[in-house]
């Protein structure tokens, strides 16, 4: 939101702005003056980066289903809309934290820290997302990440643009009904790991792979430039476009939206996590821009 606070990270290659609203990214750029992460334009999508938790995508009828009763829960989570306290910065990171609160129980009735850490090194960007169960009973949820980044990237505007998968594999789609993930599994939109990118990919929402995409791929134009990806911890990746618009989201999670059919139980969505008292988890990506 306007007027919140943000810090300003940077390497020799690379400046990164983060916000406290949400620990959210507001700017990736190179030292020429480069932009490479979507700019927020609310006429397509007001996010930039926003961090999904306890819930990844939507849950049935906008309710969670935990201790044998139902609390309303907004899509994508709690966290992308709350204002962090920033508790480290150095030239190259900022970590940020959030903690629960009355408010933040009346959705989600657990204790945890959340906490994010944008670090830069040369090229790359890394972020960090660490949870902790900070309640005496076990708590289950999902998390992920939705950074936007521009398409074309810059300078590659009229050329075709591609994902390449690091593992060759060809992951099985899955798509939303109604933002909930369908039973059934359609062919990959992959050869042998390559996929040229067409809006029209995305007229039937977001793209899912629930497993299978591997721990790597590449975003790039024909001739360059490129966005090299590397994820930890998060099996299901989520790749969308508002069609038509400016940018593409390459979203590494763990977990999804809840399966059509399902109820509110946050133990049955898919990829969910159960977390014993006092115990920590931690996903993260990093990108690399190849100019």
């Amino acid at each position: 939101m306007s007027g919140d606070a943000t810090t300003e990270i940077e390497s020799d290659a690379l400046r990164v702005t983060v916000s406290d609203r949400g620990a959210e990214m507001q700017r990736l750029q190179t030292r020429d003056g480069s932009d490479w992460l979507w700019h927020g334009d609310g006429a397509w999508w007001t996010g930039r980066a926003p961090i999904l938790f306890p819930i990844i995508g939507q849950a049935p009828d906008d309710r969670i289903g935990m201790d044998g009763q139902t609390f309303p829960m907004e899509k994508h989570g709690i966290a992308r809309r709350r204002l962090f306290r920033r508790i480290a910065a150095t030239t190259g990171s900022v970590t940020h934290e959030l903690t629960d609160s009355a408010e933040t129980r009346t959705a989600f009735p657990r204790a945890f820290r959340l906490r994010l850490t944008h670090r830069v090194e040369g090229a790359t960007l890394t972020c960090r997302a660490e949870v902790v169960n900070s309640d005496d009973r076990p708590s289950c949820f999902s998390i992920g990440f939705h950074p936007a980044f521009l398409w074309p990237l810059p300078g590659a505007e009229g050329r075709a643009h591609h994902l390449t998968l690091d593992n060759a594999a060809e992951p099985a789609l899955a798509r939303l009904k109604d933002g909930l993930v369908r039973a059934d599994r359609l062919p990959s939109p992959f050869t042998r790991g390559h996929l040229t990118l067409d809006p029209a990919l995305f007229e039937e929402d977001a793209m899912i792979f629930p497993e299978g995409v591997g721990d790597g791929l590449t975003f790039a134009a024909d001739g360059g430039p490129a966005l090299r990806f590397a994820f930890e911890n998060t099996p299901q990746l989520g790749i969308w476009q508002k069609p038509g618009a400016p940018f593409l989201c390459i979203e590494p999670w763990h977990g999804m939206a809840a399966r059509q059919g399902d109820g509110p139980e946050m133990d049955k969505r898919p990829g969910a996590i159960t977390l014993p008292a006092g115990a920590d988890m931690a996903i993260a990506y990093s990108v690399t821009v190849a100019a």
